[in-house]
């Protein structure tokens, strides 16, 4: 018998835990939650009323995420304050693919909004539930969406999704706070649990005086909005 083999295992991964090391993505949690929602998130873009009077309009972002799909086209959840008052609106798919959209429904005191496209058979993001949060504070969180993307492109860096990573930090009223800087152009984007992927809330805001600390709409607020709006498809 080897006695030998035994002891070099025992040492090697006594090494790899004084160390690190290397491990494979497709056991990382997640990278799986990632790797699952990133086909559900879309780039949203638009023209809004200018803040410069004597311009005609201004270019308009969001980040957006498609929660229902099928032959007949395919609805997105997104933030109502990018979409207020914005006309020419479009969804970027897979960074590659723009159609145009239309808001079907929104609520400016949740600041939601329902985005449908005629484009067919999407992949669609399972949303999760934001009730029985108080014992999560903690919890690591990831945030898909579009920072910033005409700057991005004005780099000549490419459209693509990020992700931004932080933690539940709060529970406050009608919103979840996050140690996430939530950037101009993720909003809209889902917040998902990293380890579960399980979607909580809607990226919505950040303070400007302290930029570290984000704010998202709970998702069961949202899903009580699209019972009203969207229950054809679901909820």
């Amino acid at each position: 018998m080897n006695l030998r083999f035994p002891a070099i295992v025992a040492a090697a991964s006594l090494l790899c835990g004084l160390i690190g090391c290397a491990r494979d993505p497709a056991e990382d949690p997640f990278v799986t939650a990632v790797r699952r929602l990133h086909p559900s998130v879309v780039l949203l873009t638009m023209r809004v009323p200018p803040e410069n009077k004597h311009d005609k309009f201004d270019e308009g972002y969001a980040s957006g995420v498609v929660i229902a799909s099928g032959a007949w086209g395919s609805d997105i959840l997104t933030v109502q304050h990018a979409i207020d008052g914005a006309w020419n609106l479009h969804v970027t798919v897979g960074n590659k693919q723009k159609y145009p959209a239309t808001v079907v429904a929104s609520n400016a005191d949740l600041d939601v909004a329902l985005v449908r496209t005629a484009r067919p058979n999407l992949p669609v993001a399972p949303l999760g539930a934001s009730r029985n949060l108080s014992a999560e504070i903690g919890r690591e969180l990831g945030v898909l969406g579009y920072p910033v993307p005409d700057d991005f492109e004005g780099d000549d860096l490419g459209l693509a999704t990020s992700l931004n990573v932080g933690r539940l930090s709060s529970l406050r009223k009608n919103a979840l706070e996050v140690t996430v800087p939530i950037v101009p152009g993720e909003s809209g984007g889902p917040v998902f649990v990293g380890d579960t992927g399980e979607i909580i809330g809607i990226a919505e805001s950040r303070f400007d005086d302290e930029r570290s600390i984000g704010f998202a709409l709970p998702i069961d607020d949202a899903k009580t909005f699209l019972h009203k709006y969207d229950a054809v498809h679901g909820f």
